[in-house]
């Protein structure tokens, strides 16, 4: 009768005088096969992308009394290696146990599973153990579905994962009754972090947004005042009061984000000083009352809360201190103011410089190559008056350069005026030892027979151009370019603005050039005189702050040219405008934002 073997680890059982003389190889086999598979240990590479069979020594005739006959039939198996993609590692289709090391690199899934049965196995998690069992065709985690177990503590360096929104039971005494604590069955991923400490008697536990738990006192009304007074920017807090002391200065209260129903926050005017430092309220991207700008807070002594209502309205005052609060919310709003342009130079004249060019809108620049400027914050209520200058006048005189051009502005209640600068006047041929310099401005009025030209003011316009000759004249700087720039004579060109549409505004005007003449710069400077004084000089274009041009040098057209008058346009948001005008502006509409475009001064009441 021959010797047969167990099904699982594959170990001879001897018939009756079989293996004569090799009994001592086979006890070894059985031996050694028994030793690995109560404790023996594998390391197995398993890197790369394809699936790995575990090696099996079955063999029924096996006289091996090694060690290391195969790796399936030991104890604990450590893969190793680098994978490359989400790979199967398969065992024999016989029942046993396991303790497996996924000690790979790569993040990918290594699923461990019987031969012939890869949909039933396990994915062992990198850098973790596992402890296993199969019947054969399924692999199953001990770990993973442990029941019940009782431990008198429990210590992990890790998370403690319970799956399918199961509770954390906490046992009383007796064991007849227990609290517990359960996810939410439709929560979205969060972390609470416990305080610190244990806090102080009647003390409630409060977040702070984002998972971070402390205690705090109750405050009387649900409203947590905070104790220190704010003097700069913050965010607020949904349920706190702020004391808020703009003395040193406005600052910003950014408001909760992610609002929901009925969130509040409280502001005090600490110091009463809003109305000379308003409190600036930025909305967070939810609306304040409706809007869709951010506000201010510009009455004196006033206290407000802002409950938040939905989408549609956000933030409203619900109560406060003084009713006239609510005239003290503010809203941003865009301009561009030019000044009125300088005149011409008579008699060889050099051109007029254009008007300063001061412009917040969309990030464009300012005049004389400086920046965008910050919008204004219009308090709601407060009136606010818009000067729009004239160029200045023709100049008929053989004793004065050009007229300078007269300033534009906007003024009010609770912001810095915005002023823009008029534009220098040309130099005039007559008198050049005293007076054939060009004159200072928004940008500089061009120069005659070599003299100085004018001068542009920071951020609004360039200076004027320098003449080359004894008989030639500069032209007047533009907001976008000095005077000269292309070529003798031409005015500085203007810049482009689409606060109301794309239009080129703040041009200088050009100068005198003996038989030719310069070329008003683009955005409305007018053209120099030429000799004999045919043609003569044009003056600057009507509300774009155009320099003047400079007059002829002989012939009937002496006189040097007015400036164009200036422009203050202001753009807001078409939920913000309340109408209330005066001066006639032009209102217009694009997008969801209202323009008025005043070319006389007037007001707007915000």
């Amino acid at each position: 009768m021959s010797s047969t073997f167990t099904s699982r680890l594959k170990l001879e059982r001897q018939a009756s005088g079989a293996n004569s003389g090799n009994w001592g190889n086979l006890v070894n086999y059985v031996l050694n096969r028994i030793d690995s598979s109560v404790r023996g240990y594998v390391a197995v590479n398993v890197a790369g992308s394809a699936n790995v069979t575990l090696v099996s020594n079955n063999s029924t005739s096996n006289t091996d009394d090694s060690t290391t006959d195969d790796q399936v039939h030991n104890k604990v198996i450590e893969f190793t290696g680098a994978l490359g993609a989400n790979i199967n590692v398969f065992t024999d289709a016989v029942e046993g146990e396991y303790i497996l090391f996924n000690n790979t690199t790569g993040s990918y899934t290594l699923t461990f599973g019987n031969t012939g049965h890869a949909a039933n196995g396990v994915a062992v998690t990198q850098g973790t153990k596992s402890i296993v069992y199969t019947d054969g065709s399924t692999i199953y985690d001990v770990g993973a579905d442990l029941g019940a177990v009782g431990v008198n503590s429990l210590t992990s360096t890790g998370n403690v994962n319970l799956t399918a929104a199961s509770s954390l039971v906490l046992q009383d005494t007796t064991g007849g009754e227990f609290a517990a604590l359960k996810a939410n069955g439709t929560t979205t991923s969060y972390t609470l972090t416990l305080p610190p400490a244990t806090g102080a008697a009647d003390q409630i536990i409060k977040t702070d947004g984002s998972g971070n738990l402390s205690f705090a006192d109750p405050s009387g009304g649900g409203t947590d005042w905070q104790s220190a007074i704010k003097t700069t920017g913050f965010t607020a807090v949904s349920g706190e009061g702020y004391f808020c002391n703009t003395a040193g200065g406005s600052f910003t209260v950014t408001l909760p984000a992610s609002p929901s129903l009925g969130d509040y926050v409280v502001l005090k005017d600490y110091a009463n000083t809003f109305d000379t430092a308003p409190l600036t309220l930025n909305r967070n991207s939810e609306p304040i009352g409706g809007s869709t700008s951010n506000k201010r807070l510009a009455t004196e002594g006033v206290a407000v809360t802002l409950v938040y209502s939905d989408s549609t309205k956000g933030w409203l005052v619900s109560d406060d201190g003084l009713q006239s609060s609510a005239e003290g919310l503010a809203y941003a709003c865009d301009y561009l103011v030019i000044a009125g342009g300088g005149g011409g130079g008579f008699d060889r004249g050099g051109g007029g410089g254009a008007g300063g060019y001061r412009n917040s809108y969309n990030s464009e620049a300012s005049g004389g190559g400086g920046s965008s400027e910050t919008a204004l914050q219009l308090t709601t209520g407060q009136t606010y008056t818009i000067t729009v200058g004239d160029g200045g006048a023709d100049q008929p005189s053989d004793t004065a350069r050009g007229n300078i051009g007269i300033d534009s502005s906007i003024a009010g209640s609770g912001i810095t005026t915005v002023t823009s600068t008029g534009g220098g006047g040309g130099g005039t041929g007559r008198a050049p030892s005293t007076i054939s310099s060009g004159g200072d401005g928004g940008s500089g009025g061009g120069a005659i027979r070599s003299e100085a030209a004018g001068s542009g003011t920071a951020n609004q316009g360039f200076n004027g151009g320098d003449s080359s000759s004894t008989t030639d004249a500069g032209g007047g700087g533009g907001a976008g370019e000095a005077g000269d720039t292309d070529g003798a004579g031409d005015g500085g060109d203007g810049l482009s603005s689409a606060i109301n549409g794309a239009t080129d505004r703040g041009g200088g005007g050009g100068g005198h050039l003996g038989p030719s003449r310069g070329t008003g710069g683009t955005g409305g400077g007018g053209n120099g005189g030429a000799d004999p004084g045919i043609p003569g000089a044009t003056p600057g274009t009507a509300n774009t702050g155009g320099g003047g041009g400079g007059a002829a040098g002989t012939g009937p057209n002496l006189v040097g040219q007015a400036g164009g008058s200036g422009v203050v346009i202001l753009r807001m948001a078409t939920s913000d405008y309340t109408g209330t005008t005066t001066g006639s502006p032009t209102v217009s509409n694009s997008g969801s934002d209202t323009i008025l475009t005043f070319n006389a001064s007037g007001s707007y009441t915000a």
